[in-house]
């Protein structure tokens, strides 16, 4: 008998913008599993010129996370980083100079007045692809005095892998969200950079996701346990939690769901129609030189900020399942709200503005938290369903099916409300997403599956280890 494929073990390192963690994968064979070693909280944090993360309590967290995972696992042979997208940090001669600026803060509004009195937006989304989001760091970029005093710029996942190493690269699909990739030869749009501002010499080298970027720096391979090399991953998370998107069909769409929902389908070559420009569909890297063609719809983040003020209010934690399942047996809404309304952007009294928009429609918003959480759910439902009728039509793909992937695949009202507002199968899971493709990347940089394995390939080990639940459309 042959005996089973040796299990491989590597850590992922998956920053989202309220929490963080660190995993230990193992793969081998029909094997695909992911243990959590370390959970740490974050946010946004005020301090006096506006909303910034706390980029050293970030960094102290990691390293004891990586330390953890080596104490359980030492054979983890290499560690990958995937973060939130957008948010960067400065650098000079290897120092942090401030700490990098939250995506919400109000001052991308002067970058964004700033790049478009130089540049119409036209004309940047036929040279990046981007939609127009207020906080794209090239806005931020335009809006950021201190980059005068910088030497290089680095997004939250490369400035966390510079910590690690000192290496200071910039992977390509987590720059393709910065606005000053191009969208044809996916190299850093020089002039553009010069356009707005920002001086050339700031961008790193590009490296492409399955690359080492470097070993851990001497002081923190003994902190941690092991001399380990990062390598570079899909370090834009939606761009790992893609990777491990079932994806059965090229005619799936998938949505990203989780603070955001990213709504979209995968393409092999850009669609820089006008219809695509004024629908805001966005063209971010993948994996493996993939398109993400999507549009980023406002996700969990309007229930998570609603339980918040209601927990506020409580002086106690709510029991976020037992309210969505009186919400699913709570009457259907009689209105829905834009989830896209800018009033909805910013942290503060979710369920007042909520209640503020559907009052300016003439309604009145459901006065019990069950009804109200459902409008929520349902109007986030409503606003995917309508990302994947474009997507369908922009891209001139039939769709077949949904994958709903990331920590929106536990919501089970979500997941059905979608399946009922698009008609099509809706089919949940892998809410790990993310760090499942973190690690797959990892894995085949390291020849598990063989170097030369396809996307589809990863994906099918994901089918057979983490097989989907389906949501039927219902009439």
């Amino acid at each position: 008998m042959t005996p089973p494929p040796p299990v491989r073990a590597f850590a992922a390192v998956d920053l989202g913008a309220t929490s963080g963690r660190v995993m230990i994968g193992r793969v081998g064979g029909d094997r695909l599993d992911l243990e959590q070693v370390a959970r740490f909280p974050n946010g946004p944090v005020e301090r006096e010129d506006g909303l910034h993360w706390d980029f050293e309590a970030l960094a102290e967290h990691v390293i004891d996370g990586l330390a953890e995972a080596v104490r359980r696992e030492p054979a983890i042979e290499s560690i990958g980083i995937d973060t939130w997208a957008v948010d960067y940090g400065l650098l000079r001669d290897d120092a942090l100079l401030a700490e990098p600026f939250h995506y919400r803060d109000a001052r991308t509004a002067r970058g964004v007045e700033a790049v478009h009195a130089r540049i119409p937006f036209s004309d940047l989304y036929a040279r990046n692809g981007l939609q127009f989001l207020t906080f794209t760091s090239l806005y931020q970029f335009a809006a950021d005095e201190r980059a005068a005093d910088a030497d290089t710029v680095l997004l939250v996942p490369d400035l966390l892998a510079h910590r690690l190493t000192g290496a200071r690269v910039a992977e390509r699909t987590n720059a393709s969200t910065t606005g000053l990739l191009r969208v044809h030869d996916r190299e850093w749009d020089v002039a553009l950079a010069e356009t707005i501002g920002l001086r050339p010499a700031l961008l790193p080298a590009l490296v492409e996701p399955g690359e080492r970027i470097g070993r851990l720096r001497p002081e923190l391979a003994t902190r941690i346990g092991a001399d380990l090399p990062v390598v570079a991953v899909g370090s834009h998370d939606t761009a790992s939690a893609v990777v491990a998107a079932p994806l059965a069909s090229p005619d799936s769409a998938y949505i990203s769901c989780g603070t955001w929902g990213l709504v979209g389908v995968e393409l092999a070559a850009p669609v820089l129609t006008e219809e695509a420009r004024a629908a805001g569909f966005t063209h971010e890297l993948g994996v493996d030189g993939r398109i993400r063609f999507l549009h980023n719809v406002t996700g969990l983040w309007l229930l998570s900020e609603t339980l918040r003020t209601w927990e506020a209010e409580d002086g106690a934690p709510i029991d976020l399942p037992a309210l969505l399942q009186a919400a699913a047996a709570a009457a259907a809404p009689a209105v829905l709200f834009d989830t896209e309304d800018p009033s909805l952007g910013t942290p503060g009294d979710m369920p007042a503005r909520i209640a503020a928009l559907v009052r300016a429609t003439g309604e009145e918003a459901p006065g019990d938290r069950a009804g109200f959480a459902r409008m929520i759910v349902a109007s986030i439902a409503r606003a995917f369903a309508d990302a994947v009728r474009a997507a369908a039509s922009l891209s001139g793909r039939s769709l077949d099916a949904i994958d709903l992937i990331g920590g929106g695949a536990l919501n089970a009202l979500l997941c059905q409300e979608t399946a009922d507002r698009t008609g099509l199968p809706v089919l949940a899971g892998p809410v790990e997403a993310t760090a499942l493709g973190n690690v797959l990347v990892q894995a085949r940089a390291a020849g598990v599956f063989g170097r030369d394995a396809s996307l589809e390939e990863l994906r099918d080990v994901v089918l057979r280890t983490h097989p989907p639940v389906r949501y039927a459309p219902r009439p």
